[in-house]
């Protein structure tokens, strides 16, 4: 009797993990889904008025270096999946960006995209909206 209970609950065990593998979230599967979004889009540079005592580094703990192509978003969108590493087209501008920093959690909807030290091209940007794509 024993060994009928012992392998009635391993297969139970044993059904329950192949199950529970097999089923992804409805957040993960939405994850993998291309977006596009109107956001507000700024720019920033790495310096201090504009940072912190530390404009290099990000909320993240990565390393900005100028010439990067990164943009910090607004925790909204960190919600929706633009997650630290995630790929991001933006409508107007060549390439890939990838989400290196986030923003304080008062903003909504927008992206701060990393200008280096090049204060001209940040202002030359001033604010837009934009369409992003990831």
């Amino acid at each position: 009797m024993a060994k009928s209970n012992f392998l009635f609950n391993l297969a139970v065990i044993v059904y329950a993990a192949f199950w529970g593998l097999s089923c992804t979230p409805k957040e993960e599967k939405q994850a993998h889904r291309e977006q596009t979004l109107e956001v507000t889009a700024r720019a920033y540079n790495s310096i201090k008025n504009q940072t912190n005592a530390n404009p290099y580094l990000t909320a993240w703990g990565d390393t900005l270096k100028p010439g990067m192509k990164a943009i910090a978003v607004s925790s909204d969108l960190i919600k929706m999946g633009l997650t630290h590493g995630t790929k991001v087209n933006i409508q107007g501008l060549d390439g890939e960006y990838i989400v290196r920093d986030k923003m304080h959690k008062r903003w909504r909807s927008k992206i701060d995209i990393y200008m280096g030290n090049d204060i001209a091209a940040a202002r030359q940007w001033g604010k837009r909206k934009v369409v992003i794509r990831w």
